[in-house]
């Protein structure tokens, strides 16, 4: 069906929709079903899918049916179109036959634009007989990534779906899904014969989205902690099993966090007062398993937390997708233990050997993502087929790198493997020759002939996965897209081979050697007890007047705000706020104990162990280096050089470092970079300023040639000497 485009589809989008302007290619995707062409969809969570086949439904004559895998997310899409005046109906299990029966003459009297049917519903013979007598537009197929056996959610009546459209007619097909690395793009395009179909494939990349990965270290002190920073924001908590989500919802609202669980085995009606009351705002946490969120439109989710490792990393990416759909703030935070993975590959025992070893493989993915410490955005959007030039620097594995070492010869030693093999191997095969394990599978293939057979057997199989990984993504390798597991050469790759070059790697994480993660990653203040962290400012302001220094040099307001959350009563316990340290405990902290222990003796205050967590100074490798190497005054540029870092990396870590209260010596540095009088300038202003921040502060010197660099600098310094 073919229908005349002079409609003016913005128009129309305003008329049904309210929007004024399309997003991204949604105006393509649109001129493309209703020029009656086959067209495939992938777009990311919160990118507008449904929107592709919800106008040209309203526009075209006839009834478009849209196949959705799951009841919630049809109802969610069939009330918000309702509140539009966009006649939209369902049918699956959840419905009578009496509603179900209402539902067929409202189609066939051409009043219902969209008809949401469950995969499984389209098997019945009495609905095809229905269908077959009704005006149908076009077949939209939402979540189409259930269709593959590589999917993370595969279904296999999705796999049926070809041969029921075409006993319906000749139908145009759009196929929509948020999740498809080229494997199951592929996997899709073919089962639904649409191999010629227009393709429309948006970006992967949610820039807005901040991605970090936690230990399982006392975890509940970690979620108490992060929630409370994001005071009144609304948030997700998966986790898999429904016991797990029953327990961690009632912890939660032990702590005076406003939380409700939902899973499917909860009775459907409190399951969709829960759900109803997270998107009115009544609760502010839904602690889940994965079903939730799937079509759910809420745009303010502030942040996602997988309590538990997802069984894939098509799976974490879809649910990771549900924070920050309006564009603004969406912390993504995982708690990661490789029990969890073992746990998940137990459940896959009793599927069917292929099931288990694709399960398997997802597992696998899933595992490197949690323990790699490359920058996240760049492993995702590579699983997807997509390539980021360059680290994000918005991530966990970006704000605290790992340290980087000379990869050259294990590059060339991999490379030269997956040669010799001649590209018909995965990674497990490619280590154990590597590594010069004698198994009758290397023996077979004669491998322990090769020349590279044992090259690398001083290193563990973890070492040399990680390594592989790394290949991948600096793209000296590929996936083949036919056989699932085997890598090939790039031309990059083979390049690299003739002549090879300097290549830095990166240290994995180990997470049972790692302790809890402090949260100055945090994007937003720490939730606080108003009339203490009041007080402490009145106090602060008293103490700054004193020594003639600006109020923020004594406490900045994020430190009054957890003191007001963990009430330190000693100056061991004040050292551990953030932003504060041993250095200016001394030089300002006993007034501030005092007046916290009276608040705590006159108002009662107990305080739970599980809700009051103090962060551990970062004693992390890079810092200790750092703070060495500025003690023997080296060059910030050599010291960035030594550990692989952008000058703009380094200056970051020093300020962490000043801000947890060290004292630094840059003068033999600044020195060298700014004369005297500009160092006085800006040192002046500092001591003037009613704040810290730059931007204030490059405001004040747009006139004089001064570099953010400069500031930056000159604010550590600043706060060394008076602060420390």
């Amino acid at each position: 069906m073919i229908v005349e485009t002079s409609v003016d589809l913005k128009a129309k989008l305003n008329e049904v929709f309210g929007y004024k302007q399309f997003r991204g290619a949604q105006e393509q995707i649109i001129h493309s079903i209703l020029d009656g062409r086959n067209t495939f969809v992938i777009m990311p969570t919160g990118a507008g899918k449904s929107l592709c086949y919800q106008l040209p439904a309203v526009i075209m004559p006839g009834t478009a049916i849209v196949i959705s895998p799951l009841i919630a997310l049809m109802k969610n899409q069939v009330d918000q179109l309702e509140t539009m005046s966009v006649n939209a109906r369902v049918i699956n299990s959840s419905l009578s036959k009496n509603e179900i029966n209402r539902v067929k003459r409202e189609t066939l009297s051409g009043d219902v634009k969209l008809l949401y049917v469950a995969p499984e519903s389209l098997t019945k013979e009495e609905h095809l007989d229905f269908l077959r007598q009704a005006n149908i537009s076009f077949v939209a197929i939402d979540e189409a990534h259930c269709i593959s056996e590589w999917g993370h959610d595969f279904r296999p009546e999705y796999r049926k779906i070809k041969s029921i459209i075409a006993r319906l007619g000749n139908l145009p097909i759009i196929a929509l899904t948020a999740t498809a690395t080229p494997k199951v793009q592929q996997d899709i395009q073919k089962n639904l014969q649409m191999e010629q179909a227009s393709v429309f494939k948006s970006s992967f990349n949610r820039k807005n989205l901040y991605y970090e990965v936690r230990p399982k270290h006392e975890i509940k002190k970690q979620l108490i902690r992060f929630i409370k920073s994001h005071k009144d924001k609304s948030g997700i908590i998966y986790c898999l099993s429904r016991k797990k989500v029953e327990e961690i919802a009632e912890f939660l609202c032990v702590n005076d966090i406003k939380a409700a669980p939902y899973h499917a085995g909860m009775d459907g009606v409190d399951r969709i007062k829960n759900q109803d009351d997270f998107l009115n705002e009544k609760v502010d946490v839904i602690v889940a398993t994965i079903a939730f969120g799937m079509g759910i439109d809420k745009p303010d989710v502030r942040f996602v937390i997988h309590y538990d490792t997802p069984k894939s990393l098509e799976g974490y990416y879809q649910e990771t997708g549900r924070a920050g759909r309006d564009g603004l703030e969406g912390n993504c935070i995982m708690f990661y233990s490789y029990s969890d993975i073992l746990k998940l590959d137990k459940f896959n025992k009793d599927k069917p050997v292929t099931e288990r070893e694709n399960a398997r493989i997802l597992l696998e993915e899933m595992a490197y993502y949690a323990e790699s410490a490359v920058c996240r955005r760049v492993q995702l959007l590579h699983y997807f087929g997509e390539y980021l030039s360059e680290p994000c620097g918005f991530c966990d594995n970006c704000i605290k790198p790992k340290e980087k070492f000379e990869g050259k010869s294990f590059v060339e030693i991999i490379l030269q493997t997956v040669e010799e093999c001649q590209e018909r191997f995965g990674i497990t095969h490619l280590v154990n020759v590597i590594r010069g394990s004698k198994n009758q599978y290397i023996q077979s293939y004669g491998h322990d002939k090769l020349s590279v057979y044992g090259k690398g057997k001083e290193h563990e199989a973890e070492f040399w996965k990680s390594a592989i990984r790394q290949c991948l993504l600096f793209g000296f390798l590929e996936k083949d897209i036919e056989q699932i597991g085997v890598l090939k050469l790039t031309q990059q790759g083979t390049t690299f081979l003739e002549n090879p070059k300097s290549i830095m790697l990166t240290e994995n994480h180990i997470y049972e050697l790692e302790n809890e993660e402090d949260l100055e990653n945090d994007q937003t203040a720490t939730s606080y007890d108003l009339n203490l962290f009041h007080i402490l400012k009145e106090l602060r302001k008293k103490v700054a007047k004193n020594k003639g220094l600006p109020p923020y040099v004594v406490f900045q307001d994020p430190s009054l705000e957890e003191m007001a959350t963990t009430y330190p009563t000693s100056l061991e316990e004040l050292a551990q706020v953030n932003g504060v340290g041993l250095g200016k405990v001394n030089k300002f902290g006993q007034p501030f104990i005092e007046v916290i222990s009276k608040y705590v003796e006159d108002n009662d205050i107990t305080t739970a162990s599980d809700v009051v967590i103090k962060s551990a100074v970062n004693k992390s490798k890079v810092k200790i280096y750092i703070i060495s190497q500025i003690d023997r005054k080296v060059d910030l540029e050599e010291i960035a050089e030594a550990k692989s870092m952008t000058m703009n990396q380094l200056i970051e870590e020093i300020e962490h470092i000043c801000y947890s209260g060290t004292k630094l010596n840059l003068d033999y540095y600044i020195d060298q970079v700014l004369d005297d009088d500009k160092q006085d300038d800006i040192y002046d202003y500092f001591m003037n300023a009613g704040s810290d921040s730059i931007d204030e502060a490059l405001d004040e010197f747009e006139d004089e040639d001064t570099t953010e660099e400069e500031l930056r600098l000159m604010r550590i310094k600043f706060l060394s000497d008076v602060a420390n």
